[in-house]
């Protein structure tokens, strides 16, 4: 097998090792509209690759949750993914008590980091249509306070969320701390 060829179906294997590995840890979790939760990674593991992102950005959207929300530890996100993913993974999660601006500081400064969050962050609001007006509300004033800068697709798609809100204007804003 050439070079090339051979790397191509490394990086395929490690990405459905991946794979396999974020199904399994997010079984029985589903997002609000019904669907399994799993399908929120793979989408934004889409997006970074049709933007033309590498396997480590991949697999980090694959991973971006996993630290948050199930029993993954560090040890197997960096046995599958490697140093670069692991950090990039615990930029992207939340700690307990964390502080909102530091939070989007520490993925500013990780361009593995930065690129998830953004496809993270668009996926969530192009599939937020499905939930209560109240976190519609949130979400948006969320995004307009600390990711509006990430990309024009996630300004973009923050102003469509917020046409389903009743009476919110582009210049509806608040203090969102966490």
């Amino acid at each position: 097998m050439r070079g090339m060829d051979k790397k191509r179906m490394d990086e395929k294997e490690r990405y459905q090792k991946a794979e396999a590995f974020a199904t399994e840890k997010h079984k029985g979790q589903f997002r609000i509209g019904g669907e399994p939760y799993i399908m929120h990674p793979l989408a934004v593991a889409e997006i970074v690759r049709n933007q033309g992102y590498g396997m480590d950005y991949q697999i980090t959207a694959l991973f971006h949750d996993l630290l948050e929300d199930t029993d993954a530890t560090e040890e197997e996100i960096f046995d599958l993914g490697g140093a670069r993913v692991l950090e990039a993974v615990r930029l992207l999660t939340k700690q307990e008590g964390y502080v909102m601006a530091e939070y989007v500081a520490g993925i500013r400064t990780n361009p593995i980091a930065f690129v998830v969050k953004a496809a993270d962050r668009l996926h969530n609001l192009r599939t937020a249509f499905c939930t209560d007006e109240a976190f519609r509300r949130a979400y948006v004033l969320e995004t307009r306070q600390w990711y509006m800068d990430f990309s024009d697709e996630i300004k973009e798609a923050a102003e469509e969320l917020a046409k389903t809100v009743p009476g919110f204007t582009k210049t509806d804003s608040a203090s969102v701390d966490k």
